[in-house]
């Protein structure tokens, strides 16, 4: 069955997440995910206040964009919180809006080297191994965590295009796409992370596909969906977004699943006018549709 969850969008001010973390977590949702999106609230600490804000619900930060930190910090923080929140915790990388990065400094000429570096010297820093690497941007000279997690744990990586599809199928345990893919594209984004993985000899063990889905309800839900839509420049595939009641929520979802996403996570629009509404929209009324589905 595919895993349920949503996403605590940055437009909401650092101190309402608790009360949105705490609706999901009782409500049962399975994942809660969290943005760090510039110039708004950081992945880590905001995901570190909600796995202590619960304590069920798994909590997933997507992305932490890698040209604003050293991947020996990435890797403390990540296998801190593994150690703390054992099982709870899933954490994804992604070469960062550039825009964003050059507004920083942090813009690299290559940001798909940056992030293989990155995630291939972190998957191995979070397997307790010492590393030393000299690559174009990630160096480490006889490098170990002290307090590695316990048990060998998954890192994924944002993509969208081609050449960072199949990096993510050679190097990284999970990809996690946007809410501008529609199930259409998800089989695309599949193929080619297939592609990665069979080029890279990955041929034992899962890869996930964790897709976001743009989702609105309750009064004015179509017109929001359209804004945000066109805002973003999604374009006109068919499949983007969803708009309406749990039944039709579960069937955008279920289409998702079918083309081969294994978690699907509901995105509310930036304008979303009640977020602890929305999560337990997701928890109560969408996820038994969805089950229901599962079991026909």
């Amino acid at each position: 069955m595919t895993t349920l969850g949503a996403v605590v969008r940055p437009q909401l001010a650092p101190e309402r997440i608790r009360s949105v973390v705490d609706v999901a977590d009782r409500g049962g949702l399975e994942e809660v995910w969290l943005w760090e999106d510039c110039f708004r609230e950081g992945g880590i600490s905001s995901a570190a206040a909600a796995l202590a804000w619960s304590e069920r619900v798994r909590v997933g930060v997507g992305l932490l964009p890698v040209p604003l930190r050293n991947v020996a910090v990435t890797a403390m923080e990540a296998a801190t919180l593994h150690r703390m929140f054992p099982g709870r915790v899933i954490v994804g990388l992604g070469h960062g809006v550039q825009d964003w990065m050059a507004q920083v400094g942090a813009r690299v000429e290559s940001p798909v080297t940056l992030l293989r570096e990155h995630l291939v010297a972190l998957r191995r820093l979070l397997r307790g191994e010492r590393v030393s690497s000299e690559g174009r941007y990630v160096t480490l000279r006889d490098v170990a965590l002290d307090w590695p997690p316990g048990t060998g744990v998954d890192v994924y990586a944002g993509a969208t295009g081609p050449r960072t599809l199949r990096l993510s199928g050679e190097v990284a345990d999970g990809t996690i796409l946007t809410a501008s893919t529609s199930p259409d594209g998800v089989r695309r984004a599949r193929q080619l992370i297939e592609e990665g993985r069979r080029a890279a000899g990955r041929d034992t063990g899962g890869h996930k596909v964790v897709v976001y889905l743009l989702a609105a309800t309750g009064p004015g839900a179509a017109e929001r969906l359209r804004a945000e839509l066109e805002d973003e420049g999604a374009g006109s595939e068919a499949g983007l977004g969803v708009a309406g009641d749990a039944a039709a929520v579960a069937e955008a979802v279920r289409r998702l699943a079918d083309a081969g996403a294994d978690s699907v996570i509901l995105q509310p629009t930036g304008d979303e006018p009640d977020p602890e509404g929305f999560v337990r929209f997701v928890a109560e009324d969408v996820v038994p549709h969805v089950a229901e589905d599962g079991h026909r």
